[in-house]
């Protein structure tokens, strides 16, 4: 892997963007990595502009937009502002570059053996955001992915940060902790939040560095979940949720999820099954459960709907 970062083009220019290109030493399919982190088409914090991947990232030294692409050479990445540098800090784990397939066999089952073939550059992206990932979970709670997208949309639109840079469109890097908390309760309301949910992101944000730091610290599934679902509000779904996306977790799997379990028994048995079924399922690739399922649903193998989908419920009204 080579990383090197430098200036753009007039480094002495409060908004010069810094540029680097990521040479990753294993096959990678940028689009497929990262592109799973992108919370809905209208995502304010993420935009896919034809092959560049745009990003609105709070960082600690303030808000960063950051564009990747794929090219011969690698991922060409260019950050501004504030935090241009940590975002350039962060492209090789965003490819994929801590993703460890070791222990993973895809002979185990033939559809996983042809999927892993036809998707060598398949990663797991890892964004280090930890309380990012878990205000996205908890509003994707017991509602439609609809629902939830409109609602995050909604929120990081009005209280995130504006994205420098020249972005394809306007975007908005997420609230700090402290922005959450001060979200009034006409705003969760009319985003179509729930209580229990603002509630639990509240809760979370006042205790936001201390649960990076306990997770970041932990060691294995189990520990990271031990952390996680200490909080009040936060279940065996959430705490999957989110360590998959802050820390590219290759065994987390979302239990207690409206439609995985039945779309893991379908691609692996042709008929569907409960979470019971989708753990004895995936048993014999435990360490890299993850990894399957992501496979799988990458793959266009879905059960036949056979009943009405979802309706969303609009509580706005009451």
């Amino acid at each position: 892997m080579t990383l090197t970062a430098h200036p753009g083009s007039d480094a002495t220019a409060p908004a010069a963007p810094l540029r680097t290109v990521y040479r990753p030493s294993h096959p990678l399919d940028l689009a497929a990595t990262v592109g799973v982190l992108r919370r809905g088409p209208r995502d304010p914090s993420m935009v896919h502009d034809g092959p560049v991947i745009w990003r609105a990232v709070r960082t600690p030294e303030g808000a960063a937009t950051l564009a990747l692409r794929q090219t011969s050479d690698g991922v060409s990445a260019t950050a501004w502002g504030a935090g241009a540098a940590h975002a350039i800090d962060t492209v090789p784990d965003l490819c994929g570059a801590r993703d460890d397939s070791t222990g993973f066999d895809p002979s185990r089952h033939p559809l996983i053996s042809e999927l892993a073939r036809r998707r060598p550059g398949l990663r797991l992206s890892r964004t280090g955001e930890v309380f990012d990932a878990l205000a996205c979970s908890i509003l994707e709670q017991k509602v439609t992915g609809l629902q939830a997208f409109g609602a995050w949309r909604a929120l990081v639109s009005r209280f995130g940060e504006r994205a420098p840079g020249p972005t394809p469109r306007p975007m908005s890097a997420p609230p700090s902790a402290a922005g959450w908390r001060r979200i009034p309760s006409w705003a969760w309301h009319r985003a179509g939040v729930e209580p229990p949910q603002s509630k639990t992101i509240v809760r979370v944000a006042e205790r936001g560095d201390s649960i990076r730091r306990a997770l970041l610290a932990a060691e294995g599934g189990d520990a990271r979940d031990r952390v996680l679902t200490s909080l009040p509000g936060i279940g065996a779904w959430t705490a999957a949720e989110t360590r998959i996306r802050a820390l590219g977790d290759p065994d987390a799997v979302s239990v207690g999820d409206y439609h995985l379990a039945h779309e893991v028994g379908f691609a692996l048995t042709g008929s569907r099954t409960d979470d019971a079924g989708m753990l004895e399922l995936l048993a014999p690739w435990a360490g890299q459960r993850q990894r399957v399922i992501r496979l799988i649903l990458m793959s266009g193998v879905h059960e036949p709907r056979r009943g009405p989908r979802l309706a969303p419920e609009d509580h706005r009204r009451r």
